[in-house]
């Protein structure tokens, strides 16, 4: 076991193994917020976000999209496949929330008609821009059909996590995901799907139990992530 970081961000740390096709990632408790301006610490959330990204990483594999995810292997660690990240996030919107409600005027807690798809280029200098396919193909090397995939396995995304979480009592209003090309060039889906980038709500009360929690200064952060952990390992009320 090699403790050799090759990436740190803001949510984990990348180390690497005796395998250049396997990864190391530990899940942080740090907390950032608004493009960095934010830091705080939410107690545990390290092993919440481990915790929730596997079950759902299972979820999604079922579903037919690749991921990340080979085991996990403790309460903060999961092994995974080594990835060359594509730098956008795709980001699938079934409700308006958060800077969509802002930027397109539209009250927070309206249900979108169809859920909306929208990427944008992770530049943390830039505050990571909204983009379209034309910005996308003059600021990377992706063609047409990859692009696609990314818009087709996201939607698959939301079409299995989506009745999976209301059937436990969570409306996924949005999340955000990631890619990357893994050794054999197969696009898979890496980073993680947790509190930190979906935005969960009670399905009865539509109280928050997401990283908006940090954002809003809502409180008991640590409590809802618990919560979302709870729901997600269990059958269905």
């Amino acid at each position: 076991m090699t403790d050799k970081i090759l990436y740190e961000g803001k949510a984990k740390v990348v180390f690497a193994t005796d395998d250049p096709n396997v990864v190391r990632l530990y899940y942080k408790d740090d907390a950032t917020a608004f493009n960095g301006v934010k830091k705080g610490t939410i107690d545990g959330k390290g092993y919440y976000n481990n915790a929730i990204s596997e079950i759902l990483f299972k979820l999604i594999e079922e579903a037919g999209v690749p991921t990340q995810l080979i085991e996990r292997t403790s309460e903060r660690e999961m092994l995974a496949h080594t990835l060359k990240m594509i730098p956008l996030e795709v980001v699938v919107r079934n409700v308006a929330a958060g800077s969509a409600s802002k930027r397109l005027g539209i009250p927070e807690g309206t249900p979108f008609k169809r859920p909306t798809l929208e990427f944008f280029y992770k530049d943390d200098d830039l505050g990571d821009p909204l983009v379209n396919e034309y910005h996308i193909f003059n600021l990377m090397e992706i063609s047409s059909e990859d692009l696609e995939l990314l818009g087709i396995y996201t939607f698959k995304v939301n079409d299995a996590v989506r009745p999976f979480l209301l059937e436990r009592g969570i409306r996924l209003i949005d999340f955000k995901v990631e890619y990357g090309y893994d050794n054999e060039g197969r696009i898979r889906l890496g980073d993680e799907l947790s509190p930190d980038s979906c935005r969960f709500w009670d399905a009865e009360t539509n109280e928050k139990m997401d990283k908006d929690r940090f954002r809003r200064d809502l409180g008991d952060i640590e409590a809802f992530y618990a919560e979302v952990l709870r729901r997600v390992s269990n059958p269905p009320a």
